[in-house]
């Protein structure tokens, strides 16, 4: 293990890509190599369990598992003997964002998959249950096919599979559960083939089992003891069908008969209504993956669909996530943390400053000699004055004067800011204006940078994020619903107001931070304390005026407040056939300036927004 001070600050980092074609041997062997060329610290990329074929490695299906394409644990801890004997550190490139879901590895989301709303992991996502298309209601829009549904399904390409008791769904390489409460779509077909031989054993059992198929807890359920009944009865059912098959043969072969007849021929279409209803009884609906900008109902990373982001702001998803990544900083294997796409978090500064204190506990108990996990409120010997207990870097791109948050309790960016600047040295910036001058004889007229960005955004918005940019303007419509002020603004002009909002933000995205009262809400008798009346610019503003004063969080920071304002101000003058009213109320739920008479719930509602 390296000894000296922490937090330990790289000199020179070299990048490592691991796939399957470079692993830890091979990079154990680099490392005198790297040493010779002033190296002080690898920059590993992610190298937990992802798809076995990536390259990249951010699609990652299990944190607390290595990529066995990579190497076993064997060959990594020999990797870091090496680093460690040559003095070197590692900064891991560590993703909590998001997962990746396309590998049936992922027991996260095959879970929610196999039982829906009532998946034990189903808070784990960002997973719209109620979306405002009807059909999708307590589904997950599954946009995977290559064709439209019905054509993929009359092609025969989706597959119903049996093994060791359990049903799936086969389409191409990949493998998806089917609920055991839809069993029974099988099961009295191979009940039916085994008619004449009512009076053996193994057909009462098979009815048996489709009786305990009947009482099992419905897919819906989010009780949760009844979550915990239906995990329970699912795994006893699915052994009981593997041991009735494998005692008795006729059970297996009524399956496979019933298999053959329920997933069709090609050319015959009615032959596959059997299969249609067992998949539209699913928790999940298939779909060709066009449809996925207009209806997809999971927060994804950016438009990637393999790609569904988390809620590591969870307590429990938090200690999911960093179980093993906290255990290689324990261990010395880690010194530093490159954090990925950080705006992609609720709330970025508090996951800085919980996974810093992670480390303090993580690195003290080793300092204090005893295990992390034994003693979690080891003397914290690794903490710093700053709380900055490890080397850290945020995966932020920076916009024009927008600077780096200084209450994060990070080291820096992983420096996009700076390449650009770099950049620079390589481009002869005289040549900017004939350019400039050719692009706009190519196009054929001239545009301001401007609106082309913002035409651009709105582009994107269409083509997609179309279903992302409708779910906040559907929430704004119903938090406006409940108000009698502002009931009138409608779902079409609040859906705008929304999109050119976004359209005209100078950043990327703010840091609004609800305050304590905001979180743990009761707001019945007394103004609590972190709120304050709305300043004379408000109330002039507000959709209603001083009628409509309410209370506004100080937790925003000017710096926060500026980019609203500014993006507000900028969508008006785009949209001045707009009621400006409409984007007051937009500015006032993003500056969490509540009206007076709303609710905890209501205002729980306006957090969530936001």
């Amino acid at each position: 293990m390296i000894k000296e001070q922490r937090p330990r600050i790289p000199t020179c980092t070299y990048r490592l890509q691991f796939n399957r074609w470079f692993t830890f041997s091979q990079a154990r062997e680099i490392v005198p190599y790297l040493q010779a060329l002033g190296v002080s610290d690898v920059y590993a990329s992610p190298y937990f369990q992802a798809s076995p074929d990536s390259l990249h490695g951010y699609d990652i299906t299990d944190h607390n598992k290595l990529n066995a394409a990579i190497g076993s644990r064997a060959d990594y801890d020999s990797w870091i003997a090496q680093l460690h004997a040559h003095s070197m550190g590692q900064v891991l490139d560590f993703v909590p964002n998001h997962v990746g879901i396309a590998d049936s590895r992922n027991e996260w989301w095959m879970d929610v998959l196999e039982n829906g709303r009532g998946s034990r992991y189903a808070p784990y996502f960002d997973i719209d249950w109620q979306p405002r298309k009807f059909d999708l209601r307590d589904k997950v829009l599954l946009p995977i096919l290559s064709d439209q549904y019905g054509r993929v399904l009359e092609r025969g390409e989706l597959q119903v599979r049996f093994e060791e008791g359990t049903f799936y769904l086969l389409y191409g390489d990949r493998r998806l559960p089917i609920a055991p409460g839809t069993y029974r779509y099988i099961l009295e077909i191979a009940l039916q083939n085994l008619a004449d031989q009512k009076n053996e054993d193994f057909y009462a059992e098979l009815q048996s089992i489709l009786t305990a198929l009947e009482y099992l807890p419905k897919r819906t359920e989010t009780d949760p003891e009844r979550i915990a009944e239906r995990i329970r009865e699912k795994e006893i059912i699915k052994r009981r069908l593997e041991r009735r098959c494998a005692e008795a043969p006729q059970v297996q072969q009524a399956i496979e008969k019933a298999l053959a007849q329920i997933n069709g021929k090609a050319d015959d279409p009615r032959s596959f209504d059997a299969l249609d209803e067992l998949l539209n009884a699913q928790s999940y609906r298939l779909a060709f993956w066009r449809v996925a900008a207009e209806e997809i109902n999971y927060r994804r990373f950016f438009d990637v669909n393999d790609l569904a982001a988390i809620r590591v702001e969870l307590p429990k998803v938090f200690d999911a996530v960093h179980r093993l990544t906290l255990d290689l900083v324990s261990a010395g294997a880690v010194t530093g943390l490159r954090i990925d796409h950080p705006d992609g978090l609720y709330l970025p500064g508090e996951y800085f400053e919980k996974l810093q204190q992670r480390c303090v506990k993580a690195l003290g108990a080793v300092a204090a000699g005893v295990s992390p996990a034994s003693s979690p409120n080891a003397a914290d010997t690794a903490a710093t004055t700053d709380g900055r207990a490890i080397y850290m870097l945020a995966e932020k791109i920076l916009t024009g004067s927008e600077t780096l948050r200084k209450d994060w309790p990070v080291h820096g960016t992983t420096g996009y800011d700076f390449a650009n600047q770099v950049m620079q040295l390589l481009v002869d910036s005289s040549a900017e204006t004939a350019i400039t001058k050719t692009f706009h004889r190519f196009i054929g007229h001239s545009i301001p940078f401007g609106h082309l960005l913002y035409a651009k955004k709105l582009q994107v918005m269409k083509l997609a994020l179309a279903n992302d940019v409708d779910v906040l303007g559907n929430m704004l419509d119903r938090l406006s619903e409940q108000n009698r002020w502002y009931r009138d603004f409608t779902l079409e002009a609040l859906s705008r107001a929304v999109r050119e909002t976004i359209a005209c933000f100078p950043v990327y995205r703010t840091y609004v931070t609800p305050g304590p009262c905001d979180r743990n809400i009761d707001f019945q008798s007394v103004r609590p304390a972190g709120l304050k009346p709305a300043n004379r610019r408000q109330r002039r503003t507000s959709p209603l005026g001083a009628q409509a004063e309410g209370l506004c969080s100080d937790s925003v920071s000017h710096e926060d407040r500026q980019i609203i304002e500014r993006a507000i101000a900028a969508a008006k003058r785009r949209n001045p056939v707009m009621d400006e009213s409409i984007f007051n109320y937009l500015r006032d739920v993003l500056l969490f300036c509540f009206p007076p008479n709303l609710n905890a719930a209501e205002r729980a509602a306006h957090t969530h927004f936001v």
